[in-house]
Order: structure tokens, then C-alpha cells, then sequence
């Protein structure tokens, strides 16, 4: 078994449309272990690329995400994004106790409430895109349909939504003066939270954050701090990557005739092909929260050493040939097999059904209300986010 390899040097830069990153895929391709460097943090960490091997890291005991805690692991952002007491830096059987909890949130009477919700939402946005001189599906569906549900169902005043929204952005940013608004940004929310739980706690009401101070298993309570924390997860992770996602679903439609095409004629294929479509979509730069090695592990013909730091793509797991057949074609009738972009195992995002059911809701209402949607420039002249880790059209102008 190899120990030692060549460093590859892995900005995860790359934003050209929907393009999927070359570094990415010539590492999925030729090196599907591989020892990586990174804009930020200390060492190197290995990156796995293979859907099966990345289903071994995430599910494997050997491979802890607490053990990240307190270290400067390398990674995309100047301050790391997470919070250490956060549930996504818990290792089983600690954060099987939290999911639990905190699953019953997104239980489905819960998601069928919030449909209800988020399809009124969704028909305000679209009548007031259908009044606007200059309508753009990024401005007027995008962006604040995830924010105002999340914010809904946790209960967020009105007033508080645009600066908890500012702060999120300022803790994604990848550029390496933004450490120290990096930091502020995450005390703020960090206070922010506390509080608000708090007063939860007092004075209960209908929201998702009154929900889970009062969820049990048995005897079991969320204490303050991980309700604190688990409520500012929620927004960050419930508005952010589904604003993204609405955005990308949107452009692959409309630079695609042949998807569009048979999606209006076939609406009811799209709760099958929603799924295929987020397989294909590479939704973020790069990787996230990686995971440390307990012992020493034999993976991919690569022994990976007791204390090491390993990456895995979500991205790639998504194009492996071994897995999906012919990955880089979007096949809107593809046999069922469960893709990565919600994550997997014990870190597979609790939020799932939420943000699968505000894309379903917004693309169901987008093909029916405007049957002859089209982009109001040409698909080079979109704009795409540079200065985070989510891949995005900044702009999504449209006629019909």
C-alpha cells in the first residue's frame, strides 16, 4: 500500500457556469486518493473522490469529525464556517442523540404544513416578478423564497432577516482579507441565537426553534447551547444552499431545451427527475468539513495514517461512472440510486426534505405559471458568484 504521494495544489477556484471543475474530475479520474493542499490551514489532508470510498469515510467509525475540533485544517475559508459544538462536527453515538431530536422538526406532517406555506409564498414571488420592469428569477425567487421560509419556520422577526443574512454571507466568503468580518460575523450570529433561544424557552410559540426546546427523546432535552447553535445551523445551511440550488435548477432548465421541453410536457416526471438534476448540478466549490483519520486505514490502494486529515467530494461521488452510467448526462428517467448532495451517513443534512420540497414547490409553480419562460440574454453573459464556496448565477434575468 502507498503512504506517501504527490501534493496536489487545490484552489477549488473553478466557477464557469455549470461546468464541472476539471482539478475535480481529473482527480476523480487519476488520483481518486489523493493528498491534497489548500488556500487555508495547516498541512495537507488527503481528498476521496470514488462514491464508495466516500460512503466508507462518512459511515466508517475510524474517520471522526470531532477530531477536527480546535485544529487549523485546511479547508476554502480563512475562519472555518463551523461551530464546534456544532451537530456537524459530533461523531455517532453523540449526534445520533441530536439528529434525533432534531429530525422531528422536519418530520413529514411538519414539511406537509410548510408546503402549504411555501406555495403562497411562491405565488406572491411570481406575482410580483410578473409586475416587475425587470424580472429576474434570482432576485425574485431565489433569493428570498428559502430566506422567508426558513425565517417563517423559525420564527425570525422581519427586521433581524437582512443583517443574519449579511452575516452568513460574510462566513462563506473565501477571500483571505475576510477573516476578521469572518469572525465577527459568526459571534454575532452566535449571539444572536443564544438569545433568541433563550426566549424561546420562555415563551414557546408555534416555530421550529419553540419545536425543539421542547423535543424529546425520552427524557432527553437539546441543552442551550445546542439549541443555540442548532438554530443558527438551520439558518445558515436552510437558506443559503437552497437559494443556490433554486438559482442552478433554474439556469439548467433554461440553457437546456431538451429538459425544459419535457418537463412542460411531462410535469409529472419532475419529482423523479428533481433528484437526477441534483446529482448532476456541482452545487458548491470544493469540499467542506472534513473528517480525521483514528487509526490507520487502507483505502483506494492508499494507506491513510492515524491523525490525518481527510476530504471527501460530494461533487465527484455525484459523477462517478462506477455508480451513475454515463454521469455527465442529465437522464431525467434515471434508475432511482441515491446521490450526495445532501450529504451521507451520519452528517446527510436533516433539512433535506425541507429544501427538497421548496424546489419541487418552486419548479412546479415556475413551468406552470410561465409557459414560455426564457432567458432575457444570452447564457455566456450570466454572471457567476467568485467570492464563496457555492457555486451560482449572481443574476438570472428573464422574458416570456
Amino acid at each position: 500500500m502507498e503512504s506517501a504521494e504527490a501534493v496536489w495544489s487545490c484552489p477549488f477556484d473553478f466557477a464557469e457556469g455549470l461546468d464541472f471543475d476539471p482539478l475535480l474530475l481529473r482527480l476523480l479520474e487519476e488520483r481518486p486518493v489523493a493528498r491534497i493542499e489548500m488556500p487555508y490551514g495547516e498541512g495537507t489532508a488527503w481528498l476521496v473522490t470514488r462514491y464508495e470510498d466516500v460512503r466508507t469515510v462518512t459511515t466508517d467509525r475510524r474517520f471522526s469529525r470531532n477530531a477536527v475540533t480546535g485544529r487549523d485544517f485546511p479547508r476554502m475559508t480563512p475562519e472555518p464556517i463551523v461551530q464546534s459544538e456544532a451537530i456537524n462536527l459530533m461523531d455517532p453515538p453523540a449526534s445520533s442523540r441530536l439528529r434525533s431530536l432534531v429530525s422531528k422538526g422536519f418530520a413529514a406532517p411538519h414539511i406537509a404544513r410548510m408546503r402549504v406555506r411555501t406555495e403562497r409564498v411562491v405565488d406572491e414571488l411570481f406575482t410580483a416578478m410578473a409586475d416587475s420592469d425587470g424580472p429576474d428569477l434570482f432576485a425574485h425567487l431565489a433569493a428570498p423564497l428559502p430566506l422567508h421560509t426558513i425565517c417563517e419556520v423559525l420564527d425570525i422577526p422581519e427586521r433581524d432577516r437582512h443583517r443574519l443574512r449579511g452575516n452568513a454571507l460574510t462566513m462563506m466568503n473565501v477571500r483571505a482579507d475576510n477573516r476578521e468580518a469572518a469572525v465577527r460575523a459568526k459571534a454575532e450570529l452566535r449571539g444572536y441565537f443564544t438569545e433568541l433561544t433563550a426566549q424561546r424557552r420562555r415563551e414557546p410559540g408555534e416555530d421550529l426553534i419553540s419545536s425543539l426546546a421542547a423535543a424529546r427523546d425520552g427524557e432527553d432535552l437539546l441543552d442551550d447551547q445546542e439549541l443555540a447553535v442548532m438554530a443558527m445551523v438551520l439558518l445558515i445551511t436552510g437558506q443559503d444552499t437552497t437559494t443556490y440550488e433554486i438559482a442552478n435548477l433554474c439556469y439548467l432548465l433554461l440553457t437546456r431545451d431538451d429538459l425544459l421541453a419535457r418537463l412542460r410536457e411531462h410535469p409529472e416526471l419532475l419529482p423523479k427527475a428533481l433528484p437526477e438534476m441534483l446529482r448532476w448540478i456541482p452545487f458548491r466549490k470544493g469540499v467542506g468539513i472534513p473528517r480525521v483519520a483514528t487509526e490507520d486505514v487502507e483505502l483506494g490502494g492508499v494507506t491513510i495514517r492515524a491523525g490525518e486529515v481527510v476530504h471527501v467530494s460530494y461533487l465527484t461521488a455525484n459523477r462517478d461512472a462506477g455508480k451513475f452510467p454515463c454521469p455527465h448526462e442529465v437522464d431525467l428517467e434515471r434508475p432511482s440510486v441515491p446521490h450526495m448532495t445532501f450529504g451521507w451517513g451520519a452528517h446527510h443534512c436533516l433539512g433535506a426534505p425541507l429544501a427538497e420540497m421548496e424546489l419541487l414547490v418552486a419548479l412546479q409553480a415556475l413551468l406552470a405559471r410561465f409557459p414560455g419562460l426564457r432567458l432575457a440574454v444570452p447564457a455566456g453573459d450570466v454572471r457567476w458568484n467568485t467570492t464563496s464556496i457555492w457555486r451560482h448565477p449572481l443574476a438570472l434575468p428573464v422574458r416570456w
